[in-house]
């Protein structure tokens, strides 16, 4: 599959294994690849998160991602489903902070190496780079770029999806961003390509 990435979706893969380096996390997250795409330029990725805003609202996103590792990954459908049973997750990340340390939910705090080496990429991670090969075949596109993996970190459900949604990029608003609306298409792909991507 790597034989298809494009230089820039490479670039972003490395960069994405160095962003879990400088914070020294144990492996390779959705939200590290997500990071790694924000740093890219000159791109049709790197278009599409500036047309969207995305750059601009950086500190935003990096304190969506920090407020999400305080609960311990779970999105906002998990925590939706915890007070619809009558739990309040708020209240038991802070009983767990007040006993443990802020942060004692980090999911990938346990986790932490404080040496360089291998850091292997999480399962989700590794879906967003199979879910990028599925958007490219979608399109009829015989190579990975930059734009698959943004639209696949959109389509795979969990936080980094639900903190893009929350700022304004959805899948649709991605692939509009990228390509034009769907209509200009002409393929009649439309949501379908995003069915896929989020199928695998």
């Amino acid at each position: 599959m790597f034989e298809r990435f494009t230089r820039g979706a490479r670039a972003t893969v490395k960069g994405a294994v160095a962003q879990a380096e400088r914070v020294g996390a144990g492996s390779v997250t959705e939200e590290h690849l997500l990071l790694a795409l924000l740093e890219q330029e000159g791109g049709r990725a790197a278009f599409a998160v500036t047309a969207l805003g995305l750059h601009d609202r950086r500190a935003s996103l990096d304190a969506a991602f920090a407020e999400a590792r305080r609960r311990g990954g779970l999105t906002k459908a998990d925590t939706d489903a915890l007070a619809g049973i009558g739990i309040d997750l708020g209240a038991i990340v802070s009983r767990v902070e007040g006993a443990h340390g802020e942060g004692a939910l980090d999911a990938d705090r346990r986790g932490r190496r404080w040496w360089s080496g291998h850091r292997p990429f999480t399962p989700g991670a590794k879906t967003v780079l199979e879910n990028a090969l599925r958007v490219a075949l979608g399109r009829g596109d015989r190579f990975i770029g930059e734009e698959h993996l943004l639209l696949a970190l959109t389509a795979k459900p969990g936080v980094v999806a639900d903190v893009l949604a929350d700022h304004g990029a959805t899948y649709t608003a991605v692939q509009r961003a990228l390509y034009g609306s769907v209509a200009d298409r002409g393929d009649g792909e439309g949501d379908a390509g995003q069915g896929r991507a989020q199928a695998g």
